[in-house]
């Protein structure tokens, strides 16, 4: 087919048809007898063409331009056509060249349904596109690259202006959808004016984006919107320049308000929840000529109806809180930022400071409400950090790690609490659950509350996984070293409801042996089952763990190990497994991680489980699991009859004892001891078992006399009175200390004699620092004495009451 193109001399309209740059073609053009591969056609010529192929839209590109003088002459203001009629269907790209002067304005004027502007590299859904650069002397800055079907109705500019209008070949458009109109000065850059006539979001952009604005200059939007919508706005990039005059700002006209105009930091949160039409003009500044840097922004505008609770305010109180902050936002945040397209969710801290995520900071009281249709999308994380540098001021502090009221009664789901518990060294923490106790959440036993705990415990070098926890089980306390990182996180709407029976604490405890110490109090009717820290990963090298299992007076727990092996070899030192009951004389169940663990066995009293793990070679994990039960104490027929023929046996020795006594001479007067019944003679142990200092009882002091002091009223002087021979109590001058003497601390780490096939029983425990026990008494050379009280004061009343000779006296 040919083509014929015939242009007006007086139209200064310019056709250009051309290969496409990116392609290598046979395809020609062919006028005549000649064959070009480009046909340039100026004002007042009429070519007639044809192609040499059948497909020359694959090849062929068209530019149509059209050059308007608005400074010599008058401008042709109103509809622009698309000229010239007839052109091959080629990808068409008309270019109006708009020359004009900088005192006055253009506007370009857009016929619905409107542009939308894309980022540079976009592309617009049916492939037409409109790009506006506006022209200042010798200066082109381009406004923007647009697509149809959107909000931005006009455009002004200052000076002259570049609009081109790019079209497929297959484009059925006939009209160009602009008219140009004349304007006064706009003093300005330019001014881009939006519509928006419902809930809806647009996305605009400075000028030159995503290179720098101009230097020095400033421009307008004008947003149309109806008075019963409210707006918000929200800057999603941007970059300052280096100012060297003037700064970078942004200033909103909005009517009514008082202090119009309203100057923002481009750093700022901009103005949300605005009832009807606004202004946002953007100014530069004077840049620093060496290192000007660059302005540019890109923002977004939201429109909505007003909510329902908009002006429901939520009281949240945080001034008695300290070192927390308290965020609300949307679902998923921040692993994922929520699209432009998506519906908004705004909460505000006052009725214009709003955004689709909120921080407050604790000290201060905080009246927020919401701009948001489906409160359900919005979560709540929090954190709050606890600190102890020097022990001598948090050690008897306790301190409650519950979710504060002012957070559970807002209307939005709690997602995640966090406590930071940092302490300096040989500083440690304990956290405890006196009533609810803690559930260590493992396949065996799983959590089924509406929260969990969450506790790593960190150092620079490595991080141990202590596990996951929910209230209602059986550890009473944990103590850990290094910094401590607590994570409350919520399933479902049900801790609302349990929020109100939290019961976690902790305080900071001198430094602690193992990296962690369970305290287990299980319930004596269900099985339980405990796990090693950091599972399945294993425990890091040279990490020791402990479990104090508190055994009930009427039970006997049984204990047993989940496999038989630890399941790992060591590249250096040892891995060892060891139970001991912590009474005395007990015997202690050590394995190495060469050897078998111990059979299931039965625990009578509270006992320590402890694991301590060496440096096993490469791949290789020390994980274990163990568990418990519980069953009622059975009663032995054989015990009892023991028991009551041991009792037979002591009875009758008992009246040996008397028997012998009686025949004893009366001359003979070895000492007695008499027993107070007023001292405490209960086993030295726990210092809760004593209510006074062994300063203020006499546990300590034996009061012994002699016969002739019991027996005194049998003695008669020659004169007939009475004169028994009565001893003198002589303080302990010695030293005393402040607890009775207990069994030494019990240690995993001490060396113990074992056998590869039988256990031998340990030394029985001896005390390690020997408390000194004094006996007041006569010695027997002064009970012969004339009864000089003088004299007797000065003798030593500290011999040991059982010496060689009392003893044979004794046993006479």
């Amino acid at each position: 087919a040919s083509f014929t193109i015939s242009l007006h001399k007086v139209d200064t309209t310019t056709v250009m048809i051309k290969l496409r740059p990116d392609v290598l073609s046979s395809c020609r053009i062919r006028i005549k007898n000649v064959i070009k591969t480009e046909l340039k056609i100026k004002p007042g010529e009429s070519v007639t063409f044809t192609f040499t192929c059948s497909t020359p839209e694959k090849y062929f590109i068209t530019e149509i331009q059209k050059n308007i003088d608005c400074v010599s002459g008058p401008c042709p203001f109103g509809d622009v056509h698309l000229y010239p009629p007839g052109l091959p269907r080629l990808n068409r790209t008309y270019i109006w060249d708009v020359k004009a002067s900088t005192k006055a304005g253009l506007e370009l004027k857009f016929s619905t349904p409107w542009l939308r502007q894309i980022e540079p590299r976009e592309t617009c859904p049916d492939s037409i596109s409109y790009n506006i650069n506006s022209c200042i002397d010798k200066a082109t800055v381009n406004i923007g690259t647009f697509c149809r079907n959107g909000s931005v109705s006009r455009v002004k500019l200052l000076g002259g202006v570049v609009m081109s209008l790019h079209l497929p070949w297959d484009s059925p458009l006939t009209t160009s959808g602009f008219n140009i109109a004349n304007r006064a000065s706009i003093k300005r850059l330019c001014i881009i004016e939006s519509i928006l006539k419902g809930e809806s979001s647009i996305t605009l952009m400075s000028p030159n984006y995503p290179l720098g604005f101009p230097e020095d200059e400033l421009m307008t939007w004008q947003f149309v919107i109806p008075s019963n919508m409210r707006a918000s706005v929200f800057f999603h990039n941007y970059s300052l320049s280096n100012c060297e005059r003037k700064e970078e700002r942004v200033e909103y006209y909005i009517p009514g308000s008082p202090s119009n105009p309203e100057v923002f930091k481009l750093s700022d949160s901009q103005p949300a929840n605005i009832a009807g039409s606004f202004n946002m003009s953007l100014q530069g500044c004077d840049q620093d000529a060496q290192t000007p840097g660059i302005l540019r922004l890109l923002f977004q505008v939201v429109v909505q109806h007003p909510q329902v609770d908009e002006n429901v305010t939520h009281l949240v109180d945080l001034s008695k809180e300290r070192n927390m902050t308290v965020t609300i936002h949307l679902e998923g945040w921040p692993s994922h930022i929520p699209g432009m397209s998506e519906p908004i969710c705004l909460i505000c801290k006052d009725p214009r400071t709003c955004d689709r995520i909120l921080t407050l900071a604790s000290g201060a009281v905080y009246r927020i409400s919401f701009l948001c249709k489906d409160l359900s999308r919005l979560r709540i994380t929090a954190e709050k950090v606890i600190s102890c540098g020097d022990i001598r001021w948090c050690q008897r502090k306790m301190y409650s790690l519950s979710v504060p009221k002012a957070i559970t009664q807002l209307p939005i789901r709690l997602h995640k609490f966090i406590w930071k518990l940092l302490a300096s060294d040989l500083i440690n923490v304990e956290i405890t659950s006196p009533s609810l106790k803690l559930q260590q959440h493992i396949p065996e036993q799983r959590c089924n509350k509406s929260y969990s705990y969450s506790i790593v415990s960190a150092t620079p070098e490595t991080e141990l996984n202590v596990g996951v926890f929910c209230p209602g089980g059986f550890i009473e306390k944990i103590q850990m070293r290094n910094n401590i990182t607590i994570s409350l996180k919520t399933f479902g709407k049900g801790f609302f409801n349990e929020s109100n029976h939290q019961d976690l604490k902790m305080s900071f405890v001198p430094h602690i042996k193992d990296e962690c110490t369970f305290t287990v109090s299980p319930n004596p009717k269900g099985k339980v089952y405990l796990q090693t820290p950091n599972w399945p990963y294993g425990l890091p090298p040279y990490v020791s763990i402990s479990w104090f299992v508190v055994v009930p007076s009427k039970q006997i727990a049984h204990l047993g190990f989940s496999k038989d092996r630890m399941g790992i070899a060591c590249e250096t030192g040892r891995a060892y497994v060891n139970i001991k009951e912590e009474t005395p004389g007990a015997e202690e169940t050590v394995r190495r991680e060469d050897e078998l663990l111990p059979e299931p066995r039965k625990m009578y009293h509270d006992f320590w489980v402890n694991v301590s793990n060496c440096k096993p070679v490469d791949k290789m994990q020390l994980s274990l699991q163990f568990w418990l039960t519980f069953a009622d104490k059975q009663t032995d027929l054989g015990i009892i009859l023991a028991v009551v023929a041991g009792v037979g046996v002591l009875t009758a020795i008992g009246l040996t004892v008397c028997c012998v006594k009686k025949k004893k001479k009366k001359t003979q007067n070895p000492m007695v001891g008499v027993y107070n019944a007023n001292v405490n003679t209960q086993m030295p142990g726990k210092k809760g078992l004593f209510t006074k200092g062994r300063q203020n009882n006499e546990s300590h002091v034996y009061a012994v006399i002699d016969d002739a002091v019991v027996y005194g009223h049998l003695l008669k002087e020659s004169n007939g009175s009475i004169a028994p021979e009565v001893d003198v109590y002589r303080p302990f001058d010695g030293p005393v200390g402040s607890l009775p003497p207990s069994p030494p601390p019990f240690s995993f780490r001490k060396d113990i004699k074992r056998s590869s096939n039988t256990e031998e029983e340990p030394p029985p425990l001896t005390d390690t620092e020997h408390d000194t026990y004094t006996f007041a008494h006569q010695k027997l050379e002064q009970s012969e004495d004339n009864g000089d009280v003088n004299e007797r004061d000065k003798g030593d009343t500290s011999v040991p009451l059982l010496e060689n000779n009392e003893q044979d006296g004794l046993v006479e």
